[in-house]
């Protein structure tokens, strides 16, 4: 399939005001970096996603999956593929006693709030975590204690062939930055989250507790893709690359943060190459003086 006959059968799938040629990823990731994606889509329904998916199979074009764009970086030359972003559409929220259900796009800091408002508590972890709730799934996002593995009940994904599936917190397989969804490259429609019963002041009390500890250590004042490498067993990213003496240490507009160690963060600027320089040079580092192998959480597109 022809590039111009794939453009015309998205526009067809998703309306022409919702398909971007050669579309800057800049504008669509948190660290603020990236070249143009052959094309942009945003599919407002589950069965909008599902066609796209499946033209884009058709025509052997690679296709990805794009929530808030808050752990990824992509090449300075771009990605020769369609990019298929669920956050601002499929973002809905709908809360039934102590079970909410979320669209694959929904924020997670939207999910963490209104949680709140509703008087449930199990969030509260995710009140700083800034990407949807499908990416979250994907990765088991967590921080400060709590994972979504916690609270996930079940979840509805799509394999590629187009197939449903539901999916149980077991069948899940959800692990350390890992899940079935992950390894089968499952795209992520809804989930929904098993909470308790709280009460509304201590879990507000409790988000503004943990608001208060990412602002004091983590670099939230520059564009970033958020921790950039996994926790090696045993250690920790930040403070391996801390006592490595890289704290600090730039390329180009890239740096690694002095508050803390574990975000390499964007100055103003930066190239994905700066980006991968830095990168490669830490875990050169890190290897060399501790003989620790980092490997990155941010995933890349276009490298």
């Amino acid at each position: 399939m022809r590039d111009d006959t794939l453009y015309k059968t998205l526009c067809e799938i998703n309306g022409a005001e919702n398909v971007l040629a050669c579309e800057p990823m800049k504008k669509h990731t948190t660290f603020r970096i990236g070249g143009p994606a052959r094309f942009f889509c945003l599919p407002g329904k589950a069965q909008q996603l599902a066609d796209t998916i499946a033209a884009c199979e058709r025509a052997r074009m690679p296709w990805y999956i794009l929530g808030n764009g808050s752990n990824v970086l992509v090449s300075d030359a771009g990605w020769d593929g369609v990019v298929i972003q669920l956050f601002h559409n499929l973002e809905a929220i709908r809360v039934e006693g102590c079970l909410m259900e979320l669209e694959a796009g929904a924020l997670l800091v939207k999910a963490a709030h209104r949680a709140a408002k509703e008087g449930l508590t199990g969030l509260e972890f995710a009140s700083g975590i800034p990407g949807t709730v499908g990416g979250a799934l994907v990765m088991n996002a967590g921080a400060y204690g709590g994972e979504m593995k916690d609270v996930i009940r079940e979840a509805v994904v799509m394999r590629k062939d187009g197939e449903i599936l539901r999916l149980s917190q077991e069948e899940l397989k959800l692990g350390y930055r890992t899940s079935i969804i992950a390894r089968e490259g499952y795209v992520v429609l809804s989930a929904l989250l098993e909470l308790k019963k709280g009460d509304p002041a201590e879990i507000e009390a409790r988000m503004q507790e943990l608001k208060k500890a990412r602002t004091a250590k983590q670099p939230l004042e520059y564009a970033s893709a958020g921790s950039t490498f996994k926790r090696p067993e045993g250690h920790f990213a930040g403070k391996l690359i801390m006592d490595a003496g890289l704290r600090g240490y730039r390329v180009g507009a890239a740096q690694v943060s002095e508050k803390h160690c574990g975000f390499v963060i964007n100055r103003g600027g930066a190239t994905a190459e700066d980006v991968m320089t830095l990168v490669r040079h830490v875990q050169a580092e890190v290897r060399r003086q501790f003989g620790v192998e980092l490997e990155m959480e941010i995933k890349t597109l276009g490298f």
